[in-house]
């Protein structure tokens, strides 16, 4: 799909992988709304790439979101939010929020903008993941479990969309990102590997799976064994797991 003069919404615009991407989008001649919550953030992501700046909850305002965006060729759902610790002690209110920002509302969004694109015969929906979708990451288990369920519902819909040609739908499963993830989900990444990586990163590969309709990317691509390891060797895969995790 042709990037320049394409209308791009990103949600989660005004830093981390959200940012880069809108870089990489203005790079490539699309025209961008770009929402979020930081609105100096936001409003400097904006005028750096000569987007149109929306502040908005995703979790609260996908309907007013979609109104002002108005007509979508490509839809990034990038917004997102962690949180780590054991899940016995995990406060219900985070549960709830975490399952709403990171899967209920990225599907509400795609509702509200996707007949739009059918309707014109052309659109791509990324949906960016985490590898913690694909393996389940401890102490991070509702973040994992709410990521596995936008793997799966990308399947889907890219099943359903089957007859309509010229709809894309891709999802971006990255590793450690440096970006201020960690700092806001209330826990610092202490792991020694794997080293975190500049979102510009994830940013290519998102440009990458629309350009070439990829239906999943992998950001760095080896992630990918440790995903199929999982599915064909669960024991195996866990005990690799505590070793270097």
């Amino acid at each position: 799909m042709r990037l320049d003069g394409a209308r791009v919404l990103i949600t989660g615009a005004s830093s981390g992988i959200g940012a880069a991407t809108a870089r990489a989008m203005a790079d490539a001649g699309a025209l961008l709304v770009l929402a979020g919550r930081d609105r100096k953030r936001l409003e400097a992501v904006a005028a750096e790439t000569g987007g149109r700046a929306v502040v908005a909850d995703i979790t609260t305002g996908a309907r007013a979101l979609a109104r002002l965006a108005g007509s979508i060729d490509i839809l990034v759902n990038n917004a997102g939010a962690g949180w780590a610790g054991a899940f016995a002690r995990m406060p219900p209110d985070r549960i709830e929020g975490l399952v709403t920002v990171n899967l209920t509302a990225p599907i509400e969004l795609t509702r509200l903008l996707l007949p739009g694109m059918v309707e014109a015969g052309r659109g791509h929906v990324v949906f960016v993941a985490s590898i913690a979708g694909a393996i389940g990451v401890g102490r991070e288990a509702v973040y994992s479990a709410a990521k596995a369920g936008l793997v799966a519902f990308a399947d889907a819909l890219r099943d359903e969309l089957r007859e309509s040609p010229g709809i894309g739908v891709s999802v971006v499963l990255p590793g450690v990102v440096d970006t201020p993830f960690f700092e806001r989900r209330g826990a610092p990444y202490d792991r020694p590997w794997p080293l975190p990586m500049p979102p510009e990163r994830v940013a290519r590969g998102i440009m990458a799976a629309i350009r070439n309709e990829r239906s999943e990317s992998y950001v760095p691509a080896w992630l990918r064994l440790p995903a199929r390891l999982r599915g064909a060797a669960p024991g195996p895969f866990r005990r690799l797991m505590r070793r270097f995790g």
